[in-house]
């Protein structure tokens, strides 16, 4: 949107659109670089084993378990990114349109950063309370950590919840989950507003590539964390504040900084560019 711009009417099947094209573009794009993650998650929680880089992760994956085991978390990955985007590019139209009615059309072109990054904030949080986002990521990082722990979603769904309660076992990395997915989502959704001032395949593309890698290094010692709280048995027996200061102590800085974190800059510098491409395609 540039300044002086018409856009609308905002009627309720437009934020349907919306929220349908958000769910359409997060679920083909993270279902796509299911591979990556599964190698970053590896070398997050075995850095040990899995030390040779992106490609050496790769490598080592396929020689022990095979080709199939680089799409272990891909059922989780696509349902829950589809509910996430749904909720996340839906939830921002709708509070920045709110923030346009109520600040007018010229005071809100001025502070378009300010409101897209609120908007990206409200919406990535009630995505991440209300949404399967939580449970679906600890249902991947547990399928990732131990491929023998079920066969796929509908195994390992339940199972978590029997073993652990819902508490421990789907919602360990909620804290973490907030520090990872706000500020990448706020990065996302606040560098294209002035990134962009032409609405094209290309500007969308690039913006979204530049956005991506910021947010991946701002949010990637909470993915770590994420990973390691999502395992069985890792920092301690404690309620899960205990557990998230044992292993963040445990770990160091450094390391939950840097382990993993180039492929999830690969990763998160091609899914919002993807992912604008795709949202951009589907919306009228």
């Amino acid at each position: 949107m540039t300044a002086g711009e018409k856009q609308g009417p905002f009627t309720p099947m437009y934020f349907v659109k919306a929220a349908l094209a958000g769910g359409i573009c997060c679920s083909i794009t993270h279902g796509v670089m299911t591979p990556v993650d599964v190698v970053k998650t590896r070398i997050q929680l075995e850095p040990s084993v899995y030390n040779k880089g992106m490609i050496g992760g790769f490598r080592q994956i396929i020689a022990r378990e095979g080709a199939g085991a680089l799409l272990t978390e891909f059922g989780p990955t696509a349902a829950g990114y589809f509910v996430q985007g749904w909720f996340k590019f839906g939830g921002v139209e709708f509070f920045k349109i709110q923030a346009v009615n109520y600040l007018g059309e010229e005071q809100a072109w001025k502070n378009r950063v300010a409101i897209n990054l609120g908007a990206a904030a409200a919406a990535e949080f009630i995505a991440d309370i209300f949404l399967l986002c939580c449970p679906l990521e600890a249902t991947r990082i547990s399928l990732v950590s131990d491929p023998s722990f079920a066969k796929g979603l509908a195994d390992a769904f339940p199972k978590l919840i029997k073993q652990d309660g819902i508490l421990k076992g789907l919602y360990s990395g909620f804290g973490p989950i907030l520090f990872k997915q706000i500020p990448y989502t706020m990065a996302k959704f606040a560098m294209p507003s002035e990134l962009t001032t032409n609405q094209n395949l290309g500007v969308s593309l690039g913006s979204g590539v530049v956005a991506g890698v910021a947010a991946a290094i701002i949010s990637h010692p909470a993915d770590t964390l994420l990973s390691m709280v999502n395992k069985e048995g890792a920092g301690g027996n404690g309620s899960i504040t205990s557990r998230l200061f044992n292993l963040a102590r445990e770990t160091g800085l450094a390391r939950l900084a840097l382990n993993g974190l180039g492929p999830r800059c690969v990763m998160i510098g091609v899914l919002p560019g993807g992912q604008f491409v795709v949202f951009d395609s589907v919306m009228p």
